[in-house]
């Protein structure tokens, strides 16, 4: 296993799997922080309650922005054929 697209590929998905940890304690964070308490106690965003604002609307942004920052500085574009025929493994 000396190709080096293994290596390109264990990378990229090492920073798939933390986009997605920091997504979840993102969500969680704000989901379970905010709306843990009494409905009667919950502040509004745009007629939405504030854990769903920050946790749902602008956390998929966030992660969004991460994951084009991410693609466009990290990801490599690699062959995927391993000749120039065209023929991969």
């Amino acid at each position: 296993m000396d190709d080096p697209r293994y290596k390109v590929a264990h990378r990229e998905a090492l920073i798939g799997i933390i986009l997605a940890i920091i997504n979840f304690i993102w969500w969680y964070g704000f989901a379970y922080g905010m709306g843990s308490g009494p409905v009667k106690n919950y502040h509004y965003v745009l007629g939405m309650p504030a854990w769903f604002f920050y946790s749902c609307i602008v956390g998929f942004f966030v992660i969004l922005f991460l994951l084009i920052i991410c693609v466009k500085f990290f990801f490599k574009d690699i062959p995927l054929e391993d000749d120039e025929g065209g023929s991969a493994k």
